[in-house]
């Protein structure tokens, strides 16, 4: 079945303000240009979240997103931490997704090293069941996942880690105010992840 509808959760991390550089902002207007409806929400103090406070806003995006096409979430950082944190809970709506993109979460001995995201402390990971399709990205030198994105994240979770070279936390630091391979993965689901420096 050819899929003509889909809608889009795009969900920030910690710090994260929207700025319009990021290619997070970036991406939604992307798809809103090609006509997909898109959710990019300010989640709550961004500068010092609150768990529960983001899991109920995330609930209420989730119940937003049109049940008649694809439901497609991109969670970058904090967010991923916080998508999984949804997983283990059977937040309603996680469930009714039809794919993930989990992009550059942090580790968690970075979590327990800041106090102001210490409270997003992951669940357990190895009996979690991913529910949706699931993609993993992750800088190869990411420094806010020292371990490595296939070991903190990808063994546990039963994923491989996709590791793009130099991308580091994949944010504007990084020089990633557009990436358009996520653009790519958003419209079809079997595209190759690359770093900004392979689509120059």
């Amino acid at each position: 079945m050819t899929v003509t509808t889909r809608s889009y959760l795009v969900l920030h991390g910690w710090q994260n303000h929207r700025p319009r550089d990021h290619w997070q902002h970036w991406l939604a207007d992307r798809l809103t240009e090609h006509g997909h409806a898109v959710t990019y929400p300010q989640l709550p103090d961004a500068d010092d979240p609150v768990l529960e406070v983001w899991l109920d806003s995330l609930a209420r995006h989730l119940d937003g997103l049109d049940p008649r096409g694809e439901r497609v979430v991109i969670a970058h950082s904090l967010s991923a931490v916080l998508w999984l944190h949804a997983v283990a809970r059977g937040l309603p709506g996680t469930g009714a997704v039809d794919r993930v993109l989990l992009v550059a979460p942090p580790s968690a001995s970075v979590l327990a090293g800041y106090p102001e995201v210490a409270g997003f402390a992951l669940p357990p990971l190895d009996a979690l069941p991913l529910p949706t399709p699931t993609r993993l990205v992750a800088g190869d030198d990411d420094p806010y996942c020292p371990e490595g994105a296939q070991s903190a994240y990808g063994d546990l979770l039963a994923l491989t880690a996709e590791l793009l070279p130099g991308a580091a936390h994949l944010d504007l630091d990084a020089g990633y105010g557009s990436w358009p391979a996520v653009l790519e993965w958003c419209l079809d689901e079997d595209t190759k992840f690359r770093t900004r420096t392979a689509e120059a």
